[in-house]
């Protein structure tokens, strides 16, 4: 493998993972107050866009990638975005509190 795959490689799973962390604390807390909605809504926007520029030119990597990145990323901006009740509902059902 060559080090230009490597590197996107790399990039790829760095970039998976960075919002894994965000939409657990959010499922665990159930807390958003202090999420930008406007700041996840621009990259829910950048995440879609980077995708479909990846299924006009049919590169798997830049598709796959963003699909992942804008799933979590438009999770987190639609619990941000659901009232008190509703999140908590979503929250329950991903992760029920004993």
């Amino acid at each position: 493998m060559d080090t230009a795959t490597l590197v996107g490689a790399a990039a790829a799973v760095a970039s998976m993972a960075s919002f894994s962390p965000q939409a657990f604390k959010v499922i665990r807390t159930r807390d958003t107050s202090g999420i930008s909605a406007a700041m996840y809504a621009l990259t829910v926007v950048g995440f879609a866009l980077w995708m479909t520029y990846g299924l006009l030119l049919g590169q798997w990597p830049l598709i796959v990638t963003n699909g992942v990145c804008l799933l979590l990323a438009a999770f987190i901006l639609a619990m941000k975005l659901l009232p008190a009740r509703k999140r908590e509902a979503v929250a329950e059902q991903l992760d029920p509190k004993s």
